[in-house]
């Protein structure tokens, strides 16, 4: 992949990220990328959860890196701060053993169903870590699976259900393993010095 470039979901990009999300029928089932957010608690159905995440963006506290192709977003990484970003599956687990504070936090990485096994989440997921280096670095964590583990479960998952990548696609990126994190994901972790 060469002929991409990488914007910063805001409210000038939003037409971008909507028309991604509407072709892929709203992501997880109308989720609109939201419930990192809140959970789930707050909005109900789907076009509550399009004004929510449009309500999100126009404040300026949901961040996405989006790979653009031919003036059409296909693939995007939602990262912001834990503060930003504060429901991640296993939680508890996560809050039990975490042992040092992260700045930021990759949540939710998709790419156009027509464009998958390209590589379009790693770029996705590098353009995110460049946004942060751009806004001034920090530790950058992401809750990938991790497929070796799945395998060794005798499991075998869809590239549709991988909604954060997968542990090689994070290693490749420079991002080291931290600990597990749940049943077949794990937590990993890069230090992004500012650009």
């Amino acid at each position: 992949m060469s002929d991409y470039s990488i914007v910063a979901l805001e409210p000038g990009t939003w037409d971008l990220f909507a028309d991604l999300v509407e072709r892929q029928g709203g992501l997880f089932g109308g989720c609109w990328c939201r419930w990192f957010h809140d959970g789930g608690s707050s909005v109900q159905g789907i076009e509550d959860s399009r004004a929510f995440k449009r309500r999100m963006v126009d404040e300026g506290i949901a961040h996405a890196a989006l790979v653009v192709i031919d003036g059409r977003a296909v693939a995007w990484a939602e990262y912001g701060t834990p503060e930003e970003l504060p429901a991640i599956h296993h939680r508890k687990e996560y809050d039990a053993t975490q042992v040092e504070p992260v700045d930021y936090r990759v949540t939710c990485i998709q790419v156009d169903k027509t464009l998958r096994r390209q590589g379009l989440a790693a770029v996705a997921l590098q353009g995110a870590v460049d946004l942060v280096a751009a806004a001034g670095g920090g530790v950058v964590e992401g809750y990938p699976h991790d497929l070796a583990e799945k395998k060794a479960q005798g499991k075998k998952v869809s590239s549709s259900f991988l909604y954060n990548g997968t542990r090689t696609m994070y290693e490749r990126l420079g991002f080291t393993y931290d600990r597990p994190k749940g049943q077949g994901n794990c937590v990993m972790r890069k230090v992004v010095e500012p650009a």
